[in-house]
């Protein structure tokens, strides 16, 4: 058990050196930015069109993405792989 809290605070105080201070400026821009307001409009379309709130609208959003995102890492994984093993199959 030991070994395991050792490993996970070594692992958080890692991920500490590679926070950008700068997370307050980046949230602002990001906050500011058209990309934000049209979000907010397609939120709102969302929870019209499908009747939830706009709370459940914008999780509905992000877990899409997230989705998204979740596949074209395991495809782009995929990918890596198969090119390894012909690598390997070529030596």
């Amino acid at each position: 058990m030991e070994a395991i809290q050792l490993l996970n605070t070594a692992i958080v105080k890692t991920k500490e050196r590679s926070i950008d201070e700068s997370y307050e400026q980046r949230l602002k821009g990001v906050c500011e930015s058209p990309v934000i307001e049209v979000l907010n409009k397609a939120i709102t379309a969302l929870s019209e069109s499908q009747n939830v709130s706009r709370d459940q609208a914008a999780t509905m959003i992000i877990e899409t993405i997230r989705e998204l995102d979740s596949i074209w890492s395991d495809y782009v994984m995929m990918e890596g792989i198969d090119r390894l093993k012909t690598i390997l199959k070529e030596q």
